[in-house]
């Protein structure tokens, strides 16, 4: 195999945000020696991540075996999605904005027809359901967990107990109209085609404000394993928790 150097659109400031993180898990276990430093291991998971590279693709960029390599990810990853802020958390963040954004994404994996459950009707592709919070600019504020691509946007808002949390907090919150019914604090577009002038201009200023949550989706796929994921579906929503929280750290201060 051919091995050559390469780059990742990633600020120094969130390797070592990444390496503080692993350097307090191996004390905290007492971990003597590994092949790969704390500052490797966070080169290794942040090249992963961001770039979707095969555990076989690192392990010879690293000079490291294929389950080694594997193993590291999966630590940095459980590691990341550990500092992940609860939906409570995010509620405490929200109170101090304008209002908030919702909308749900679908990560694409790689699954066959006879995963029923997986396949989403509205996408035409299999995935998992991903419900993102963000603020009146488009920045992530909380991502749910990921159930299967066929769960609709509104259940699974309710299910995730989105609903009631922004109800809880008398929050506002835009979103597309896949939430119609979600409740008054739900602000959704209105329906139909022959729309009277006055729904119309309704509809437009809405789109206007809801179009910031595509910049936090963006976001997200901009984790390039996060466009095609073939791991279990049941490591998905650490993954997806793991780039939250790295985003977060990428834009602190």
């Amino acid at each position: 195999m051919l091995v050559y150097p390469s780059s990742i659109d990633l600020s120094s400031r969130t390797l070592r945000f990444l390496t503080g993180q692993l350097a307090s898990r191996r004390r905290e276990i007492g971990t003597r020696w590994r092949r790969l430093t704390a500052g490797r291991q966070a080169l290794l998971a942040l090249a992963h991540l961001r770039c979707g590279d095969t555990y076989a693709q690192l392990a010879a960029g690293f000079g490291i075996g294929i389950a080694t390599a594997y193993r590291h990810i999966r630590e940095a990853i459980e590691v990341l999605a550990a500092l992940a802020p609860t939906l409570e958390e995010a509620m405490v963040t929200a109170r101090t904005k304008a209002f908030v954004l919702l909308d749900g994404t679908l990560l694409p994996i790689d699954r066959i027809a006879a995963d029923t459950p997986y396949h989403s009707g509205k996408h035409k592709r299999h995935g998992m359901n991903v419900q993102v919070l963000t603020d009146p600019f488009g920045q992530p504020l909380w991502a749910s967990p990921a159930p299967p691509g066929a769960t609709h946007d509104l259940t699974a808002a309710r299910t995730h107990h989105i609903i009631d949390a922004l109800a809880e907090a008398g929050l506002r919150c835009w979103a597309d109209k896949a939430y119609q019914g979600a409740g008054r604090h739900v602000r959704v577009p209105f329906r139909g085609r022959s729309l009277k002038q006055w729904k119309r201009r309704h509809n437009s200023t809405h789109a206007k404000i809801r179009c910031l949550v595509e910049q936090a989706m963006a976001v997200l796929k901009g984790w390039r394993l996060l466009r095609k994921l073939r791991c279990s579906t049941n490591r998905i929503t650490d993954i997806v928790k793991a780039t939250v929280v790295l985003h977060h750290a990428s834009t602190a201060g």
